[in-house]
């Protein structure tokens, strides 16, 4: 059984070589777990594989992992869900890209909306993208995910919705509804989902016309974060890998 705590590396991985840690995993690792050199650790780079290492101090500031061999692979994804999230205020979208990951998504696009309050440009953006990243890097960590999900840069919601391609476009609105009929397994959903104050009429209009049903989650009004999870993990029990 695979033993140590797992780490995320940007480097390439593979068995009988030794790689570099950054200063994040090297702080993690010996000055606040306090391992030891030779302790178990386990790595992963976004290859789909999970590899068991062993660690080598250098000093006090670096340290390096001596790759063994590749222990664990990912299955290949049931679903590939690319989620169109209008970005929320606040940690609520940091929460979301976490739990989404936590559920299996492949793809996730910040969007601008009418009713969005949240305007990024310049460093300000690149710094949020590199942050979220870094989230869903984190979530892959703890959930024992392999494959980590692309954040990717921000677009507007009439850009991403009329020129993404799925097998099924899912729309968080009560209008122009279809069933998810389970015997009709898609391998690609565009899900989109709005910010705290919805989405307007005209902006319901042009997602419908760039083929997207709407999918409507019982009787009460979900908070934006809630409302992708909950659909998230809806489309994985119908159609993905939760069943």
């Amino acid at each position: 059984m695979m033993s140590g705590p797992r780490i995320y590396t940007p480097e390439p991985l593979a068995d009988n070589t030794t790689i570099a840690l950054d200063d994040q995993a090297v702080t993690h690792l010996v000055r606040v777990l306090r391992m030891k050199e030779g302790d178990d650790v386990r790595l992963f780079n976004g290859d789909g594989s999970e590899y068991q290492a062993q660690l080598i101090i250098e000093s006090k500031k670096s340290a390096s992992a001596s790759v063994i061999h590749a222990t664990r692979q990912d299955a290949p994804l049931t679903l590939q869900i690319h989620l169109g999230q209008v970005i929320s205020k606040g940690d609520r979208m940091d929460f979301t890209i976490q739990k989404a990951t936590e559920l299996g998504v492949t793809d996730i696009t910040p969007l601008t909306s009418e009713r969005c309050d949240v305007r990024l440009k310049g460093d300000r953006m690149e710094k949020k993208l590199e942050h979220w990243q870094k989230v869903a890097i984190s979530a892959c960590e703890q959930s024992g995910r392999n494959t980590v999900p692309a954040i990717h840069p921000p677009k507007s919601l009439s850009d991403w919705s009329s020129g993404i391609e799925a097998d099924r476009k899912l729309l968080l609105h009560p209008h122009n509804q279809k069933p998810l009929v389970s015997d009709q397994s898609p391998e690609s959903i565009a899900l989109l989902v709005g910010p705290e104050g919805g989405f307007s009429d005209i902006e319901v209009t042009q997602c419908q016309e760039s083929g997207f049903d709407g999918l409507l989650l019982g009787p009460r009004i979900l908070r934006t974060e809630t409302a992708a999870l909950t659909a998230l993990s809806v489309l994985q029990y119908v159609w993905g890998d939760f069943r």
